[in-house]
């Protein structure tokens, strides 16, 4: 009964040995989403300049005017932002694999 159970488990690892390795395939949905990760990376990019041109110019008014200084802070976060926003692709392939 023994040597029966262990040629019945030989004869299943046998066949599963046969079965191939299946290669990876994309989701069906997976195209729209990367077209709106591109997207969205292009927003963000873009409100990164804008950000930057916006703050540069209030900067430029305020000295100019004379008023309190307080858009260093803003070209500084932009340009923080824009560090962040273009590492994180290279991040998150660091984190996950």
């Amino acid at each position: 009964m023994i040597m029966a159970s262990a040629l019945d488990t030989l004869a299943l690892y046998d066949t599963l040995a046969q079965i191939g390795n299946p290669s990876p395939e994309a989701p069906p949905i997976s195209d729209k989403f990367l077209q709106l990760v591109r997207y969205f990376t292009w927003f963000v990019l873009l409100a990164g300049i804008v950000a930057i041109i916006f703050a540069g110019g209030k900067f430029a008014w305020e000295k100019w005017t004379g008023g309190g200084l307080e858009s260093p802070k803003m070209v500084a976060g932009a340009m923080i932002g824009g560090v962040v926003a273009t590492s994180a692709g290279t991040i998150m392939n660091a984190v996950i694999g």
